[in-house]
Formats: C-alpha cells, structure tokens, sequence
C-alpha cells in the first residue's frame, strides 16, 4: 500500500493508494500512519481507491482515531465508494467517525 500525502492549508490529506484495506496490508498502513497522527494535529484519509475494507481494516481505522483523539487531533475520513460505505453503514461506523463526500466538503468541515 503506498500513501500519497498533500497538504491542504493545516490538514494532511492522505491518500490510500490500493484497492483494500484488510488483514494483509494492515501492519504497512498502521506503520505508515502512526507517525503522521503524531506530527499533525487534522489528517484526513482519501479512501476513494480503496474497493474493499474488511473488519481488521476498519480496525486500524479506528486505532488511527483513537490515536488523533489521545493527541487531540482529528482524523477524518472521505470518499468512500458505494461497496465501503455499505460495510461502514452495516457496522455502524457512521456513528464514530466523521465521514465526508469529498476532500472538498472535509476541507471546509475540519477545524483550522
């Protein structure tokens, strides 16, 4: 998995360049992200590549939150495809973290 990173006035914007997000790539994504939640207060994660995430990657999602929330931080995802939403709306993922359409639309909802 490699990671596109941009940065948009105080947010990262990380892009997830792979189709999944699942048990296989979880350690190089976990590893990748880690240090970008400690070095920026605002990461969004552009997950419109990813096709497919399973129950271990939705995990690593919620450590990434967990980790921005310690650090009082934000960690904010966009873009998901109709397949990834459908996983995220089936565990109720909605609920826990703030979900955008776009990078635009995150852009103008996360704090400066």
């Amino acid at each position: 998995m490699q990671l596109k990173l941009t940065q948009e006035g105080t947010t990262l914007i990380v892009l997830a360049q792979a189709d999944h997000l699942d048990a296989g790539n979880i350690r190089v994504f976990r590893d990748a992200m880690m240090p970008l939640l400690e070095q920026h207060r605002h990461v969004l994660l552009d997950m419109s590549e990813l096709k497919f995430v399973d129950s271990a990657g939705v995990g690593t999602l919620i450590a990434c939150l967990r980790k921005a929330t310690e650090l009082q931080g934000e960690f904010r995802l966009c873009s998901l495809n109709r397949p990834v939403s459908m996983i995220f709306d089936l565990m109720r993922m909605h609920q826990l973290f703030v979900v955008y359409n776009d990078q635009a639309e995150a852009l103008r909802g996360m704090s400066a």
